[in-house]
């Protein structure tokens, strides 16, 4: 982050914040994919109503997040609605038609269950979620206070702070509500990913008697308060050291700040770019689509959640995983969560698969989504989820929704 830019941040903390509401979209920016600072501004090249054109174009003709499921709902434990949808699998017979079995239960399907990551929703997964349909069953569920869920209860009625325990707790909600009983997959990126460990630490049972599998992409077992998103230690630190309290402040802004955010589009699609991807020639539909999906969490959200990264801490948790077949992968380029923290969960499951793709940010799944597909792909046959010659289907033509 440049001096003028800390400089205002240290301004919203100490109630100027008027004077820094277009910086604040630009730090919004920036914590909404989960870094602290830094901006890039190869757009600001093309003239401002080229580049809103292009994003209405973008929005009009992209795809991405078209695919739907079977809605469904499920309750957390302080209340909070987790809005989630299936995609199944019908059995057929082999003239195609549907059979039924009278006197006998058939066993329940394997269910892969995913969760997404901070300020994303389960659209992040469109690409894998295009390739799966129909060859197994599976879960997609929005994060409390993400996507089609409801906020917080705790956190609206009570101002209780988010938790990574609280987020493994609903992850059990959903999972008891859309695949009670079957075999498990569990997917997480990123947050999604804590969600998994968190799961595991507190129902080791689950973990134990349902899980065949688990796949940990672009995510963090601890440590997170130590990664400098790519800058200078000594300005990351002081960025730190401000940052709680700008978040509250704007917080409690939000609808201040979120105009200011609008205002600040365009250096704010600047920063999805840098911390989101890594190589140079991503779709631009697809930066607009995580775009899309990063503007639309609220900034009071965006604060509530941001102090529960620098508490985590489930190391311990990852021996439940032990005897499982494992995928844990990550883009090397990856400046939010870094692949060293990949490389270290692999290191605490010797028997686990690590793919690091190379020229890849955080959100690889959007970037290298053919990787990140088959590395599930294979997992899910090492899982006994589908077997060997089953064949997954495309990649990119998934606009048309369920």
């Amino acid at each position: 982050m440049s001096e003028s830019s800390a400089q205002a941040v240290t301004a919203a903390s100490a109630g100027g914040w008027r004077r820094a509401t277009g910086v604040a979209g630009l730090a919004i920016g920036v914590l909404a994919t989960g870094a602290a600072a830094g901006v890039a501004l190869e757009r600001m090249t093309v003239g401002r109503g080229m580049r809103r054109k292009a994003r209405l174009v973008l929005d009009s003709a992209g795809p991405y997040g078209a695919l739907r499921g079977t809605p469904g709902r499920a309750y957390a434990d302080d209340g909070t609605e987790l809005y989630y949808e299936v995609d199944e699998v019908e059995a057929e017979g082999q003239d195609g038609r549907k059979r039924r079995l009278f006197g006998r239960r058939a066993p329940a399907p394997v269910t892969v269950v995913f969760s997404h990551g901070y300020c994303l929703n389960q659209d992040s997964w469109h690409f894998q979620r295009a390739a799966l349909r129909g060859v197994v069953r599976t879960v997609y569920w929005d994060q409390r206070s993400h996507g089609r869920s409801a906020r917080g209860a705790a956190q609206v009625e009570r101002g209780e702070p988010v938790s990574i325990e609280q987020l493994g707790r609903d992850l059990k909600a959903v999972i008891d509500a859309a695949a009670p009983e079957g075999p498990l997959v569990l997917v997480g990126h990123s947050m999604g990913g804590m969600t998994v460990m968190a799961l595991a630490d507190r129902f080791p049972e689950l973990i134990r008697e349902r899980c065949v599998g688990v796949a940990l992409v672009g995510t963090s077992s601890g440590g997170l308060g130590e990664v400098n998103f790519g800058l200078p230690v000594a300005g990351v630190n002081a960025v730190r050291r401000v940052l709680p309290g700008v978040l509250k402040v704007l917080g409690q802004r939000a609808e201040l700040v979120e105009k200011g955010r609008r205002a600040t589009a365009d250096l704010f699609a600047g920063v999805i770019k840098r911390y989101s991807f890594a190589s140079r020639d991503v779709d631009p539909a697809v930066a607009r689509f995580a775009e899309r999906m990063i503007e639309s969490t609220p900034i009071d959200v965006v604060a509530e959640y941001y102090p529960a990264f620098d508490g985590h801490d489930k190391a311990e948790a990852l021996a439940h995983f032990a005897a499982l077949p494992v995928l844990v992968l990550a883009g090397v380029g990856d400046l939010v969560t870094p692949s060293e923290h990949s490389e270290a969960i692999a290191g605490l499951l010797p028997g686990a698969e690590l793919v690091l793709v190379p020229d890849a940010g955080h959100l690889v799944m959007l970037e290298h989504p053919e990787q990140v597909t088959d590395s599930l792909a294979d997992l899910l046959v090492r899982a006994g989820a589908v077997p060997a010659g089953a064949t997954v289907g495309g990649y990119g033509s998934s606009a048309h929704p369920g």
